[in-house]
């Protein structure tokens, strides 16, 4: 048993994976950790991801960029043609790309109607749009693994950020939806949801430092912040063999704030 530890390839060995919103960020992070676990991976944005690819060519990995507009049909479905003509063939979707950083917090009310459809365009639509793209190379080849990024302030009605949280709602109901009508197509499809994480643009943002930190944190069992190292753990064994009998679920990756 122990002799045929050597022989142990890495887990996404051969595997193709698109990952949106990889420009920066913990998109970034979710590439390399993709194709440090042996992943080809297309980092797509609709700012340049050059450096992502760059980065993990210079490691000795296996990446292309591409500028993608996730709520855009055209734009998503060229995004799955470069890959297909790069790599040839696409296995793991990560919907990574969203709105959120760059949001104020204000009382519902306050939200108007335009920033409320933008928000809804790319965190809703945006993992509709790219999870139609992929899916005929996935069915070709009878197997695939949709990976959508929500939140965990799904699960406590966080206040403030009123088109936020049901963007997010709504990518957890579309992930258990689309599992059930992509089970039979060996199309695996579940979320991952962060706690508020500190990541290089959460940082820069001062309406994510001092008390509203400090609440989440206290909030956690494990008190301490989210960094994007931990939820790439999580983001490995979703996109891997390891949970081909999972689909449709949401892991809440937190330190413990939300219980679900």
């Amino acid at each position: 048993m122990l002799e045929n530890l050597k022989q142990w390839a890495p887990r996404l060995d051969g595997r193709v994976a698109i990952v949106t919103g990889a420009a920066q960020g913990i998109g970034a992070r979710y590439a390399q950790a993709l194709a440090a676990e042996g992943a080809r991976v297309v980092c797509a944005d609709v700012i340049d991801a050059a450096p992502t690819a760059a980065a993990i060519n210079a490691a000795d990995g296996q990446a292309i960029a591409v500028r993608v507009d996730v709520t855009s049909s055209a734009s998503t479905l060229q995004m799955a043609a470069a890959a297909v003509e790069a790599f040839g063939r696409i296995d793991i979707l990560v919907n990574n790309a969203g709105l959120f950083t760059n949001l104020a917090l204000k009382p519902f009310e306050q939200i108007d109607s335009a920033e409320w459809d933008k928000v809804m365009a790319v965190n809703v639509r945006g993992p509709f749009e790219c999870s139609k793209a992929v899916l005929p190379a996935m069915r070709q080849q009878g197997y695939g693994k949709i990976i959508n990024i929500a939140s965990g302030t799904v699960f406590k009605g966080a206040p403030m950020l009123l088109h936020y949280v049901s963007s997010k709602g709504a990518v957890v109901a579309m992930t258990r939806s689309m599992a059930r009508e992509l089970g039979d197509a060996g199309i695996r499809v579940n979320t991952l949801a962060p706690g508020l994480t500190a990541s290089e643009n959460t940082l820069a943002n001062p309406a994510w430092q001092g008390v509203v930190s400090a609440n989440n944190i206290a909030s956690r069992a494990i008190k301490r912040e989210v960094t994007p190292e931990d939820l790439c753990g999580t983001l490995l064994y979703l996109a891997s063999t390891d949970s081909d009998f999972v689909t449709g679920q949401v892991v809440v990756v937190d330190g413990g704030s939300v219980m679900h």
